[in-house]
């Protein structure tokens, strides 16, 4: 059994310093020991056999307090006073070295914490290590200096996540929508280097990978890019080819027809775009950016973007490319092909794809074959997000998110026009609805109080927004030249404030939450999926919509409801409320929370259902959200997939379908690697071998709308252990 230190290291459980500590403070005082040794050691195994319990390592604090609890209960209240008091001072003392202690524990690999923070950062790298550092240092000033105490204070508790605080120092944003077309048609510039118009294809991709790497970093989250941006490029090419091969057949004085000559030049315009399709899945999987991981990069795939027929017919050209490569997947160091987690890749099902007499339907076969091998793309139905994304001129639009899943608010500019690419989110403060339902139904179920508490923590989540608003006010544009003088986001002057793009529109804002399958299911004992339930998680994600309303009208800042995609938060709330309430069926008895408005993932549901559903949460989660199904190997059966991605097109916006893509180094065992338990933890091990080594396989899930493939805390690998299967 382990605890949590507080730097954040793993250690051996050791009841006997439990013990010892008691004893110290049962000694300290004048007169009669209030314990004797056998009460304290009769307290410290029940401590241990808490702790055992749980199903998770517990940090220090939370058993020292255990341990103030159990004096208490045993009557030894002068013993609990010194042992309090003496904890007290020793916090005092460390008050002045905790990040330092953190960024020591950081630098030797062993804070816990830390190496499962992010599923796509491998913390032993060096890179990622000064990531990681940097980072303390930053929330540390965060905490301490930029951000009111009462934010901080509901952060820590778990009662708000205030996103990525260690970027909060700087003035940095969340994430965007890449204006790839921008840039690649009118010249951008990059390290101080004038990059023209390319003249090929191959050309296009590796300055889009140039692009990308240096828009991940100067924000925190996730971007979007579209290959309809890549598409004229195509064209650019065939006119370079054709000239190419007219001028070898007139040096060589030889004649053909102009068909065999188109031939010979549409088979070379295809290596063109495998090697320009290569160039942007290896460079994007292969590069580092100045966080330590590859950059967190969605690439959409949406043929009705095309201003043409012919640019459609190119357009399919790369997504076919796209996908063929996808499918095959990349090297990993032993040579065998595995999935990858970037670029993340999103599939537009439309009219022109989502049935076997359209004409561009042979992709949707080849997307249903690279999902059920590699796990995406993910789908977006253009049916169902024309309905919900109507914009001031009352017309649907079907555009990508950024990353992940959030998703703009539809706007249009000066001349009435439709406009995303360019635009960006500024940040993220996450309700935990689980604290919410908790703090209400401390002494029983208690509907009202329930809405008198979410209005107040609705009201600390819009002043922690607001300081996020406020830390980008100002910014000048040269903090990132890349995002806002040469067009990524803007094509401002040197020196000129970004506070235009902050209200109006340009950007959003997002309000998140998390678990509201707890939520729910504390408030009315009733589970999302019943309809006394359902009725009421709508009411609840009605309440969070007004609040954004409200905000925007009064601010002219477009706050969104998001629905969060917790990674390391889920265990975090978990812990907090643990710590809180103890535990509830049901509610806190797990060591992670649901994302968003999902299905629990233990609910026996199917994937029809599940997804219909959810379709009505999707709905009121305007500022971004996706749903998932959980299903096995998929390989030899396309045509269920298929019938999903058609109950996709036709039901709900977007979601996705969670398969199993691993690989043992050690018996070259592909398949799915499981997860097993070892002295109280939960670690990955080959089905076939026994291997536990996870630097000797290959793992990739998919837990907050992107894979993740370094490995995760407890609370999340509990979740992933715990799915059931939907189809």
């Amino acid at each position: 059994m382990k605890i949590i230190k507080r730097n954040g290291s793993e250690a051996i459980f050791e009841p006997i310093k439990i013990e010892n500590a008691i004893a110290k403070a049962n000694l300290a005082a004048e007169g009669r020991p209030e314990l004797i040794p056998e009460q304290i050691h009769a307290i410290a195994a029940i401590i241990e056999n808490y702790c055992a319990g749980i199903g998770r390592a517990l940090s220090v604090e939370e058993i020292q307090e255990l341990v103030e609890t159990q004096l208490m209960k045993h009557g030894a209240y002068e013993t609990a006073k010194r042992y309090i008091r003496y904890r007290y001072t020793r916090n005092m003392v460390r008050a002045s070295n905790t990040t330092d202690d953190k960024i020591l524990s950081l630098i030797e690999c062993n804070n816990e914490e830390a190496k499962q923070e992010n599923s796509n950062k491998n913390p032993t790298v060096n890179s990622v290590q000064r990531d990681y550092m940097a980072g303390e240092v930053s929330r540390d000033i965060t905490e301490r200096i930029l951000l009111p105490e009462e934010i901080v204070k509901a952060h820590r508790d778990g009662i708000i996540h205030f996103h990525d605080s260690d970027y909060y120092a700087q003035h940095m944003h969340n994430c965007d929508l890449v204006n790839l077309e921008d840039m690649l048609q009118n010249g951008t510039v990059i390290s101080g280097t004038m990059i023209e118009k390319p003249h090929s294809f191959s050309t296009a991709c590796n300055i889009a990978t140039q692009i990308i790497a240096q828009v991940a970093s100067n924000q925190y989250g996730g971007q979007s890019i579209s290959l309809t941006h890549l598409a004229p490029f195509v064209q650019i090419s065939r006119e370079k080819i054709r000239k190419e091969v007219l001028a070898e057949l007139e040096s060589a004085e030889v004649e053909m027809a102009d068909d065999k000559i188109s031939a010979i030049v549409e088979k070379r315009l295809r290596s063109e775009i495998n090697k320009g399709v290569q160039t942007l899945q290896y460079q994007v999987v292969t590069l580092l950016t100045t966080n330590g991981q590859a950059p967190f990069i969605t690439v959409f795939m949406y043929l009705g973007e095309a201003r043409s027929e012919q640019e459609k017919k190119d357009l399919a050209l790369i997504i076919e490319e796209v996908l063929n490569q996808r499918i095959e997947g990349v090297k990993n160091e032993a040579g065998v092909y595995v999935t990858p987690a970037f670029p993340k890749l999103i599939y537009v099902l439309e009219d022109d794809n989502i049935t076997e007499n359209s004409p561009y339907w042979y992709l949707t076969e080849l997307s249903a074959k690279c999902t059920a091998k590699r796990m995406v793309p993910d789908y977006i139905s253009e049916k169902i997000m024309l309905k919900l994304k109507i914009d001031q001129n009352g017309n649907g639009n079907c555009y990508t998110c950024m990353g992940c899943r959030s998703f703009l608010t539809p706007w249009v500019d000066e001349n009435g026009k439709p406009k995303y690419y360019g635009r960006f989110n500024q940040g993220v403060v996450t309700i935990n609805l689980v604290d919410v339902a908790c703090s209400a139904c401390v002494e029983g179920k208690d509907e009202d109080k329930f809405w008198r508490v979410l209005d107040e923590r609705l009201e600390l989540c819009h002043r922690a927004l607001q300081c996020r608003h406020e830390r980008l006010e100002g910014t000048l544009s040269d903090a990132a030249p890349i995002l806002w003088q040469y067009g990524a986001l803007a094509r401002l002057n040197k020196g000129e404030p970004i506070d235009k793009l902050l209200h109006g529109g340009y950007s959003t804002i997002s309000l998140g939450y998390a678990g509201l399958w707890e939520c729910v299911y504390h408030v009315t004992g009733r589970k999302l999926t019943e309809p006394q339930g359902e009725a009421f998680g709508i009411k609840v994600l009605e309440k969070l919509n007004d609040a954004c309303l409200k905000w925007r009208n009064a601010e002219n800042i477009h706050y969104s409801l998001y629905g969060t995609p917790l990674e390391s938060t889920t265990y975090k709330f978990a812990k907090a409320l643990q710590k809180r309430f103890g535990i509830i069926q049901g509610v806190t008895d797990k060591n992670y929370i649901t994302n968003s408005y999902h299905v629990h993932v233990t609910e026996e549901i199917d994937a029809f259902a599940k997804l219909t559903l959810e379709a009505k949460f999707q709905a009121l989660s305007p500022g971004g959200a996706i749903s998932y199904v959980e299903v096995p190997n998929m390989q030899d059966n396309i045509p269920a997939v298929l019938e999903v991605m058609k109950f996709i097109y036709d039901n709900i916006m977007y979601a996705e379908l969670n398969t199993k893509s691993d690989y043992c180094q050690v018996c070259g065992f592909d398949g799915e690697i499981r997860i097993a338990k070892d002295d109280g933890k939960l670690v990955w091990e080959c089905p076939k071998c026994g291997n536990r080594d996870q630097s000797k396989m290959n793992v990739a899930r998919r837990t907050c709308g992107y894979i993740g493939t370094q490995y995760w805390n407890q609370g999340r690998t509990q979740e992933i252990r715990e799915r059931v299967l939907h189809l």
